[in-house]
């Protein structure tokens, strides 16, 4: 949201390749960062800001020894777990061994969706994304849900008719009834066929996802309703 010119070294010139209208300004995502105070001593902005104040006075001997002082700090951590064999579990990152690379636990890759996605927030390191549409996420799941209760049931129904099969003689008439009696065909399934079919709530994860939700969509509204105040 900056201008951006074009030098040419053979002859000194300089020349505007984007100014961006105001228009274009007002449209920046806005940054959102955790209060200094309120942070961590192991958060990058509070571990690094004898680094960063040094790097901002043009003072480059001093960052130097700042950088060198918070290495070797680490280096010792590492040391003593090493010695006491202590293992080091990463909180919010694991170890990719196809790339060898670390990788965000709970990355989200999936693109923005400004008709539906609000607003994405960081709480205990993780990243989560407010919905407009609640019911988007339990609509999925509910579906996922009626999915699986049909997959068992018509894998029911074929191990019953199975069972029937193999335990006539063979002289024996098809017509016997058997203890298994299940619908031959549940290609389709309502909420009230659910209940036809033996089981009266999909999951009880659906309950705790909405009350998940729900308890997010407050927290960021009175996020949201404090920096209103705070730009007041």
């Amino acid at each position: 949201d900056g201008e951006v010119h074009i030098s040419e070294l053979k002859n000194g010139s300089t020349e505007m390749f984007w100014n961006p209208t105001s228009e274009v300004r007002r449209q920046r995502l806005k940054r959102h960062i955790v209060l200094f105070e309120e942070q961590t001593d192991f958060e990058s902005e509070r571990l690094w800001q004898h680094v960063t104040s040094a790097i901002n006075k043009g003072d480059q001997h001093k960052a130097t020894q700042e950088k060198f002082v918070l290495e070797e700090e680490q280096r010792n951590a590492a040391r003593e777990r090493r010695e006491s064999g202590t293992e080091w579990k990463p909180l919010l990152f694991r170890h990719d061994a196809g790339t060898n690379e670390w990788r965000y636990k709970y990355e989200d890759l999936r693109p923005w969706d400004p008709l539906n996605d609000i607003a994405q927030f960081e709480k205990d390191g993780i990243l989560q994304t407010m919905e407009r549409h609640l019911s988007t996420r339990m609509s999925n799941h509910k579906a996922t849900c009626i999915n699986n209760q049909i997959t068992r049931h018509k894998r029911s129904a074929k191990d019953c008719r199975r069972r029937k099969t193999s335990d006539q003689p063979s002289n024996h008439s098809q017509n016997t009834e058997s203890s298994c009696s299940t619908p031959e065909s549940v290609q389709e399934l309502s909420d009230d066929d659910g209940k036809y079919l033996g089981f009266e709530s999909l999951c009880a994860q659906c309950g705790k996802e909405m009350n998940h939700l729900k308890e997010i969509h407050s927290a960021v509204l009175s996020l949201q309703k404090a920096q209103q105040d705070i730009h007041r």
